[in-house]
This record gives C-alpha cells, structure tokens and sequence, in this order.
C-alpha cells in the first residue's frame, strides 16, 4: 500500500538515512543525512558549518542537514588533537577519566582557532576546563593550557570547594557580546551555571574571578549546556538550557531565558529570575523544584498516525546560530529517537521570535522553509498536535488530532480558538491559555510535500506544536 511505502521512507529519512527509491526531487529538497555527534557545539567558517561535541567528535555540513563525520572518538590518532592522552596528560589525569566532553570552538581576533574542551570523572564534579588553538579549523589543536578545576580540595578563592554552590567546570560556550566583550558561559548540575568574562588577546578569564557568577542552579539540580544567543533587533541576550538527564529516559528537555546584559540575571517568560531555578538545600536531582522555570521550547514527542512515525527523545545540549544575510535563527542539537535506544543524531531546527519576543522551535527539521504570508485558508485544516508541557519526564507527549476550523474554532481532541495575526503571527487558544507564535510551512518528509505548521508558547513557557495532517495519505 502506498502509505506503508511513505511510511518506510519517512523512518529512513529519520534515522539519517536518505532512501535509495523515492526521495524528493534535487532541486525540491536534499535528502537529511546526519552525523552522531553528542552535545554539538557550532562555528561557521566561510561556508561550512562546523559542530564539535564529546568524545572528540565532530561534523561538518554546508547546508544544516547533511553532515560528514569529521572525528567519531577520542584517540591518539585524533585529527583535531593529535597524540591526546599526552597532550591533556594533566587533564585526563586529575579528571580520572579517558574522555572529553563538550567543547566549543571560537575565533578569535588573532584568527586563529580555539578549542574550549573538558572533562569530568563522571560521577563526582572532578573536572578541568582548558582551550587549545589551532591555524585551522579542522586541526590540529595544540594545548594551551587549563583554566579551570573543580571537585578538588579548594575552589578558586581558596574556600573549601562546594559542589553545592561551586560549578562542575564542564560544557563551556564561548562568544562575543554586543560591544565586543568575550565571555565564557558554563557548568552542569552540581553547583550551577556560571559566566566569566575572558581577555580575547589570550582566550583565558581575566583575572579575580574565581568561578565567576552564577546563573542558574545549585544544589545539584539537573541543569545544563549553557549556550548564549544575541538577537540584535530584539536587544536580547537568550541563554539556553538544557534540564533533565541525558539519555533516553532521562527527560533531556531544552528551555531558553533572557537577558538585556550577557551575564544576566536571565528571566524566563513569566518574569521568575533564573537565579531562583535550583532545588532546596541538601536535595539531589529535585526535578519538581526546576520544572517551573524557563521557557520549554522541545521535550519527548511523538508525532503517530497510519503513514508516519517521527518523534524525539531527550533532545538538548544545543548550540545556537544567527545568520546574519539571511536573518535566520537555528538550533543545534542532538536527540535520540522512539524505539532506537541511545542512538543519537544531530539536528537543526529554525526557531522564530513570537510577538512577545520569545523563541519558537520550529516543528520539523530544517529544510529551507522562510517565514512569509500565509492565508487563513491555507491554515484551515486537520492537524497532529503536541502539547509539551512544563515536566521533566521521559514519557513522550503523543500528538493527538484537532481542526483548525474556517470560524476560527478548534475542535477534536482539545478545543479552543485560532487567529491569524498579520502575515504568519498566530495566537492559539486552548483550555482559556493564550500563545504564541507563528504558523509556517515546512517539508514533510512523511507526505512528501510542504504542509502547514504551527509552533506556540504560552507566558508559562509551555510550547504546542502542530502539524497538517494529510487526509489523502491516511485514506490510501
């Protein structure tokens, strides 16, 4: 039956995998061939998109969907850090580990390449942060030394070190701020996450910083991979987050602040000051404390009907960019998929800015759709549609159907209203909770054929997504 045929090109097409028979044409769309890089961190160097994540890993692509392995793992044969276990000798040992995790590279006004890596036992915040350079983007990366050190006897400012309050100095993001300052955003659970302010002559922290300021978290609460993205016609500073744990039951869930000044303080959509998102003292792991805070843009999903079967688990640790010639916004990010264990894959997903400012995620991959004037009957129609709520939870959010009707209703399996605001603005209302955000069509690789979404928040910082359903393809 031919649903059963789009259905399997739809699974292929998820798993990064382009079919052999089938595809769209070329100049329609290039098929989605992706790379298995955890934690990916993005640079752009003339016109390639590069992403470095853990293990030593990392891709490249020209377009934000088909990516080419550069490096898998950490190994003495590495090209990005030749000869790795000598030349982070100090590093591997204090950290009592074998690996790297999530790095970011940054270049700075010498031109030269720099590679902020780390490492963690694991287990306990026994960490070092450090940056090594290199003339060329792809390698080789020499060591230049470490910045930082956590889970040992004393923190920086010689007090005893407390995982309570003092970071894990892991994930680093590096970036530029509006005046040309350099600022390093970090840390995971443990005590939070902190920002210092480094000298773009050298690439270290200027000095008396110690760890620098806090952010978010503390008391261990699972927050983490810290990414800052400067909107300019906005005026805004978004810091990114990634909350719950990492693998495919871990609840991974990416929520985004802002903030008019790059070290904050950083406030969510409801005005909560994200200094306040940490669990009480003397908790570990208290989910519930942080679930309130943040704007959720993406968590667990499932999107299920007869011809199709595209869903995420435990998306996050995300990077960010801005093209400036384009004015597009994208996440970065990795995920696992329903029923494929703790594979993982990159991802990149265009978000938009709703009236209010804020950051919405595009529903489907990335594939060249634009924002541009929709029609009120281009809108109407059936959809498949997720509500992502505010949980830290590893039970995916399965899309139910609901109409977009021509009154401006919604009917089905939530009720509410609808309207089209300007060109593409759209403000959804369900169960009396106003969002919004904007509607939007992009390529569905399950109906072959660009469909209508939308994609909400509401002031709590709960996203919807909704996609056109394609009646045809059901009926086959």
């Amino acid at each position: 039956m031919k649903h059963l045929a789009v259905l399997a090109l739809f699974i292929l097409v998820a798993a990064g995998t382009a079919a052999a028979q089938g595809e769209p044409a070329e100049d329609l769309l290039p098929p989605l061939l992706s790379a298995s890089v955890h934690d990916p961190s993005i640079i752009k160097v003339g016109d390639v998109y590069y992403v470095f994540g853990s293990h030593l890993a990392a891709a490249k692509s020209t377009d934000l969907r088909n990516w080419q392995a550069i490096e898998t793992r950490v190994h003495d044969q590495n090209r990005l850090i030749p000869d790795v276990y000598k030349e982070l000798e100090e590093v591997f040992a204090w950290a009592e580990t074998d690996t790297l995790w999530a790095p970011d590279v940054i270049q700075l006004p010498d031109g030269r390449f720099y590679m902020y890596y780390c490492a963690c036992r694991g287990d306990s915040p026994l960490s070092a942060l450090g940056v090594a350079v290199s003339d060329h983007i792809e390698g080789p990366y020499k060591n230049l030394g470490i910045m930082l050190f956590s889970g040992g006897l004393r923190a920086p400012d010689g007090s005893l070190y407390d995982a309570t309050k003092h970071p894990n100095v892991v994930d680093p993001h590096v970036f530029f701020d509006a005046e040309g300052e350099l600022w390093m955003v970090y840390g995971s659970y443990s005590g939070g996450i902190f920002i210092l302010e480094l000298d773009p002559e050298t690439g270290f922290p200027l000095p008396d910083q110690g760890y620098g300021k806090r952010l978010v978290g503390g008391n261990h609460s699972r927050i983490e991979g810290p990414y800052i993205l400067y909107n300019p016609d906005l005026d805004y500073y978004y810091l990114f987050l990634s909350f719950g744990g990492l693998d495919s039951r871990g609840g991974y869930n990416i929520r985004v602040a802002r903030s008019k000044n790059p070290d904050g303080p950083y406030f969510d959509a409801e005005g909560k000051n994200m200094l306040d998102a940490h669990g009480p003292r003397g908790s570990f792991f208290d989910d519930r404390s942080i679930e309130p805070y943040g704007v959720k843009l993406v968590g667990s999903f499932l999107f299920r009907s007869d011809y199709e079967y595209y869903g995420y688990v435990s998306p996050g640790h995300n990077s960010a960019y801005h093209d400036p010639e384009t004015d597009r916004y994208f996440v970065i990010m990795h995920t696992r998929f329903p029923q494929s264990g703790e594979y993982h894959e990159v991802r990149t997903h265009q978000i938009f800015f709703n009236e209010d400012g804020w950051p919405v995620m595009a529903v489907l991959p990335y594939a060249f759709e634009t924002l541009g004037k929709v029609s009120t009957e281009e809108v109407v129609g059936d959809y498949l549609y997720v509500n992502h709520g505010k949980d830290i939870s590893f039970v995916r959010k399965r899309a139910v159907e609901i109409s977009l009707n021509a009154d401006g209703t919604i009917s089905g399996e939530a009720a509410g209203t609808w309207h089209l605001v300007d060109d593409y603005f759209a403000r959804v209302e369900i169960d009396g909770v106003l969002y919004k955000g904007v509607f939007v069509r992009q390529w569905d690789p399950a109906a072959l054929d660009r469909v209508m979404t939308f994609t909400v928040l509401s002031e709590a910082g709960v996203a919807l997504w909704g996609k056109e359903l394609q009646r045809e393809l059901l009926d086959q």
